[in-house]
């Protein structure tokens, strides 16, 4: 299956609570890289590189269009 991003960010938190709100509207997120933000060592930010949160391809553009809403 392939993935498609729809948010990236350096915050653990704000990736975490992208992801939640996309479940919540019954999509199929994840957090991609999401351990390296405890492994560089500063705490709910990623040292590593940007965090993605990611979703099935099929739901990319439905995904993109409900974060894009009020």
């Amino acid at each position: 299956m392939d993935f498609a991003t729809v948010f990236t960010s350096f915050n653990l938190t704000d990736a975490q609570l992208v992801c939640s709100r996309l479940e919540a509207a019954n999509f199929h997120p994840f957090v991609a890289n999401e351990n390296a933000a405890w492994l560089g060592g500063f705490g709910t930010y990623s040292a590593a590189g940007m965090l993605r949160v990611q979703v099935p391809e099929a739901e990319a553009a439905d995904a993109l269009e409900f974060l894009k809403a009020p």
